[in-house]
């Protein structure tokens, strides 16, 4: 019996060795097992998320399974004495959040000859029109542009990749809890459980980064000088009318060249006429004083 309690912490320690590796083993296999459920659950809260937005049409959004990241372009052209304040008045209302939650991501804005400023906020959806419109005030906005990146998949992937990651998280606290683990398994399973908690933060913060995108917007305002407009219409008008004036140069040119072509000939044979008869006047002179 003695000899027999001596052999067993022996062959305690490949044991635990081999309870380790089984159990990241079943963490992994559980995971995997619970990916399909996973992205049907993740798939099932996308529809659910863009359920509200149909408002019950026959094609509702959900039924495209789209999440969409919206980013907005605006070119505001104003007289030189009203960029500056039309900018801060923009800044102003979003940060005052006049038109709903709104950041100020950057602001830029240059004077001299030819000022213009720059504006990036981040703001719900119900407050894109009416901050556009408080930029632009209806003719002066000079161009607009809209596009959309759609999240879905990096939604679902990210999603999946959260779930497998609780559940191996959750596993390994488990086979921590044990009191007949070596020392050196207990080092191990903690190195492992710290990595798997770092890479689930990153995916929760990826995961409100991209919730951020979807549930807000970005605009990009661009103020600049109505000047620079008007010689930039200019140059382009110019090149425009290039062509035509080119035209109108070259039909002048055949015109007058139809016209001068009959009298350069009547002219040229005139001219031949009066020079034979001069010609032979002074050859008659010649012949009398000879």
């Amino acid at each position: 019996m003695e000899q027999a309690k001596m052999r067993i912490p022996g062959k305690s320690a490949p044991a635990m060795r081999w309870l380790l590796a089984a159990a990241l083993a079943a963490a992994a296999l559980g995971c995997a097992k619970h990916a399909p459920e996973a992205a049907a659950t993740s798939d099932q809260a996308a529809a659910a998320s863009e359920a509200p937005a149909a408002g019950g049409g026959d094609q509702a959004k959900a039924d495209l399974g789209v999440l969409l990241a919206y980013e907005h372009r605006v070119r505001v052209r104003l007289s030189d004495d009203k960029i500056a304040a039309r900018a801060k008045a923009v800044q102003d209302a979003c940060t005052g959040g006049k038109f709903g939650p709104c950041a100020v991501l950057g602001m830029n804005q240059s004077g001299g000859d030819s000022p213009s400023a720059s504006l990036q906020v981040r703001v719900v959806p119900q407050g894109v029109e009416p901050l556009i419109a408080l930029a632009g005030q209806g003719d002066q906005i000079a161009e607009r542009g809209i596009q959309a990146e759609d999240l879905a998949t990096a939604v679902r992937d990210n999603s999946m990749r959260r779930d497998r990651l609780s559940r191996e998280h959750a596993r390994l606290l488990e086979f921590q809890e044990r009191r007949d683990l070596k020392m050196a398994d207990v080092l191990t399973l903690s190195e492992r459980i710290a990595e798997i908690e770092s890479q689930l933060q990153a995916a929760e913060q990826e995961a409100a980064q991209q919730q951020r995108r979807i549930s807000t917007q970005l605009i990009n305002f661009e103020f600049g000088s109505t000047l620079g407009q008007e010689r930039s219409s200019e140059i382009g008008e110019a090149v425009r009318d290039f062509g035509g004036i080119v035209a109108a140069v070259v039909a002048f040119l055949i015109r007058a060249l139809a016209v001068l072509l009959p009298l350069g000939i009547v002219g040229g044979a005139f001219l031949w006429l009066l020079l034979k008869f001069l010609r032979a006047r002074r050859a008659r002179r010649k012949a009398a004083g000879g």
